[in-house]
């Protein structure tokens, strides 16, 4: 019976917290509709996808899935890459029960890894928008003002390294640098 409850509590505690609701891309490079489209195509052949609304004008992509889904944000990365185009800024609505927020933080939300910058110190309930602030995410401008917030060197390469202090993850594990 201790087992089943002890199932039960892990269950709920990692899918409680961190379940990524949507997210919203903009791309560069985009010149026509033909371009919009070809991301369209791209981002619904991913199968934890439900679905991509393209805003031609903004060139931004809303892009919302299957219930239960782990989103991975570098495989929405490269399929707007094996279109032909690239991510200028990619923010996405996490649902959380309860998270305490402080600067350098490091965070496993529903088996992604998140690195706090920039956030101040609070807590933090329900609907949540973060912007992912790694390379390739942002303009390299941007990468490089937002190093500032931070000493650690896994903002440099998006890996865990021994800086990180969570023991729940190994050295090596992807983690996700965002802000809100």
């Amino acid at each position: 019976m201790r087992i089943i409850a002890s199932f039960l509590f892990f269950f709920i505690v990692s899918f409680s917290y961190g379940q990524i609701k949507k997210v919203d891309l903009q791309a560069s490079g985009l010149t026509c509709s033909m371009c919009s489209n070809a991301i369209n195509k791209a981002l619904k052949t991913i199968d934890y996808v439900a679905a991509v609304d393209a805003n031609i004008e903004h060139s931004t992509f809303e892009i919302t899935f299957k219930p239960n889904a782990v989103v991975n944000f570098d495989e929405l990365k490269k399929k707007v890459e094996g279109a032909g185009f690239f991510v200028a800024k990619m923010t996405f609505t996490l649902m959380v029960d309860q998270l305490d927020l402080f600067n350098d933080k490091h965070s496993d939300l529903n088996g992604t890894m998140f690195h706090f910058l920039n956030v101040g110190n609070h807590k933090i309930t329900g609907e949540n928008t973060f912007q992912i602030l790694d390379k390739g995410y942002v303009t390299a401008k941007e990468f490089k003002k937002n190093s500032k917030y931070t000493t650690m060197h896994c903002y440099q390469t998006g890996i865990m390294g021994v800086c990180c202090k969570n023991k729940e993850k190994s050295v090596g594990t992807r983690i996700y640098h965002v802000t809100i």
